[in-house]
């Protein structure tokens, strides 16, 4: 049972785009705030942007504050992190994350509050 599947992680160069994909199981998605975390070798895992459930709430880290864009497609139960400008900062594993627990619409900046982890997708960016 695959609950978070990343894709469109690959090789860019500086100032390029990519748009990365995160499906979720139906279960899942409804329920669940969604975040993207980025982790560099032999760093910890950094938030990134995160989606509450409605779709209404979101909120990006400063660095990618203006670049990023995260949003979701409940017919799809999809989130999806479109990203722009990209730099060399921006390299490292993308990991999408599921928050169930979290009662209000509300979503949280916090690792520890998401449940469900997918395995991540790459993204390099080169000069």
């Amino acid at each position: 049972q695959v609950q978070l599947a990343e894709s469109g992680g690959g090789l860019v160069q500086t100032g390029g785009s990519l748009r990365l994909s995160c499906a979720a199981s139906e279960r899942t998605f409804s329920r669940s705030a969604m975040g993207w975390f980025r982790q560099a070798p032999g760093k910890e895992r950094k938030f990134v942007a995160t989606i509450s459930r409605s779709g209404g709430v979101i909120y990006y880290a400063d660095a990618v504050q203006g670049r990023f864009t995260i949003s979701r497609d409940s017919a799809k139960n999809t989130v999806y992190l479109e990203m722009n400008n990209l730099n060399s900062e921006d390299t490292g594993v993308y990991v999408c994350a599921a928050d169930a627990t979290t009662i209000t619409d509300l979503p949280k900046r916090d690792v520890s509050s998401y449940e469900v982890w997918g395995q991540g997708t790459q993204v390099t960016v080169s000069s």
